[in-house]
């Protein structure tokens, strides 16, 4: 039987060894960071988009290392195979650290180092752990610092997950567009104060939707582009100590080919080591996107109220059972999705704001809880806003009834027939009308003042915006 030591191997560090699986491609840091840091059972490897971005970063300065003289064409190519393998996904299980780790990102910047560099031994004809030809620090790391590259790979990683999340707002908007077009002659009685007010369309209503949810985009899309200033080559706090001279630019024409991005140097070095604004500004962004469409949901939920004790102007699409007593019960499940999304996007902006307040001098070591709450409202909006549309939206129906009979019901068609018949008798009108719990229509009809169908053809009329 084969020895159970036989597959292990050992690594040290200046605190002491540990086993590790012979063909494990992660090394001792990993498991330091491993079994320190592990609290949220969630490591790096489960966010794809942030272990492609250090695939990347260490992908452009491995060669732009090579180009420099300080990697010999034989590591600088294992590297880039390595790098490429990382990127497509083939090592994710390996990236084991926690994504809130407590180290400022040391563990997980070394987690990458050492999963690149033992491969990269595998490539050499070399063993992982061994280090003889590859190693994570004097190779895989050179020219880097945890403080350069962590913040630039999560700039990189949020600049692409923020583009499919913007186009499910986009999207949005462009259902809700449709749903003005098609309920634009669809009376609607506006409310203020939850209270009626004036007539308007149900398709104004919506175009209103659509604006906002047009703007949110836009507004994200501004902010995205800030991402595109990183740190990198600022090495441990911004002064490039460690990176020969020219590194700098070499590493982003790198860069640039190889993500097709144009990721520019920050405009200063030690600001970009020091401050995390540009996500703070980003989560501000998420938390306005998720409660202004929170905003829209709670529409929703009331305008489809009932159906027979509330509004029930809407009807949203029935997805599944409301109730496990009340027979036939259908809830607003995907409004109330999209409100708890602006609750939990709204925590993490706070969390966010916190930790760009928290950072020390330098450096701010709180980058791990930053990128993981990001993430986590990036990927709410982005699977909330699209099942939000292709469940909700897109079925929305209108109760074209129930419209008009509540506007036509209410006082709020007085303001229409102010120009026709002057505000004191509209008002007086609207008195009588209230002490005798009259319907305004039947009243003007019977005093002689309107017939029912010019004041309703008044009201329509005055929903029209002047352009």
């Amino acid at each position: 039987m084969l020895d159970p030591l036989d597959s292990l191997r050992t690594e040290s560090d200046y605190l002491g060894t540990v086993q590790i699986p012979c063909d494990a491609l992660y090394g001792v840091n990993t498991v330091r960071g491993v079994d320190n840091l592990t609290v949220s059972q969630r490591p790096i490897g489960s966010e794809r988009e942030l272990v492609r971005a250090f695939a990347f970063c260490k992908w452009a300065a491995a060669l732009a290392n090579r180009d420099l003289g300080v990697l010999d064409d034989v590591q600088c190519d294992a590297l880039v195979q390595a790098c490429k393998e990382l990127a497509e996904g083939q090592y994710d299980a390996s990236m084991m650290v926690d994504f809130l780790e407590g180290s400022g990102g040391t563990s997980s910047n070394m987690n990458v180092n050492e999963v690149l560099a033992n491969r990269a031994q595998q490539l050499l004809g070399g063993q992982p752990g061994v280090y003889d030809r590859v190693h994570p620090n004097d190779h895989v790391n050179r020219s880097q610092s945890t403080n350069d590259v962590y913040p630039a790979a999560m700039k990189i990683a949020a600049y692409a997950l923020l583009a499919p999340m913007i186009e499910e707002v986009r999207l949005l908007a462009a259902s809700l567009r449709r749903k003005a077009a098609e309920f634009r002659d669809v009376l609607h009685l506006g409310r203020t104060c939850l209270q009626d007010a004036q007539p308007m369309t149900l398709g104004q209503l919506f175009g209103g939707y659509t604006a906002l949810a047009e703007r949110l985009a836009a507004e994200l899309e501004r902010v995205r582009d800030d991402l595109r200033a990183l740190p990198l080559g600022g090495t441990a706090i911004g002064t490039g100590f460690g990176a020969p001279k020219g590194y700098k630019a070499r590493v982003y024409a790198h860069l640039v080919q190889l993500t097709e991005v144009d990721f520019q140097p920050a405009g200063d070095a030690f600001d970009a080591m020091q401050n995390l604004d540009t996500f703070t500004r980003v989560s501000a962004e998420l938390r306005t996107c998720a409660t202004s469409l929170g905003k829209i949901a709670s529409d929703l939920i009331l305008l489809s109220s009932g159906p027979n004790g509330g509004l029930a102007e809407l009807e949203l699409p029935a997805v599944q059972a409301g109730s496990s007593i009340m027979p036939g019960k259908i809830n607003p499940v995907l409004p109330m999705a999209i409100v708890q999304i602006g609750f939990a996007v709204t925590g993490n902006d706070v969390c966010i704001a916190q930790a760009n307040q928290a950072g020390q001098l330098e450096i701010n070591h709180f980058e791990p809880v930053v990128a993981d709450r990001l993430y986590d409202s990036i990927r709410l909006l982005r699977n909330g806003v699209r099942l939000f549309r292709e469940k909700c939206v897109d079925g929305i129906r209108a109760n074209v009834a129930a419209n008009e009979r509540h506007l036509l019901q209410s006082t709020a068609i007085a303001t229409a027939l102010i120009p026709t018949l002057g505000y004191a008798k509209v008002s007086a009108m609207v008195r009588q009308a209230t002490a005798k719990h009259l319907n305004l229509l039947d009243v003007l009809q019977q005093q002689g003042l309107l017939a029912r169908e010019q004041a309703i053809a008044l009201t329509r009329e005055s929903t029209a915006i002047d352009r």
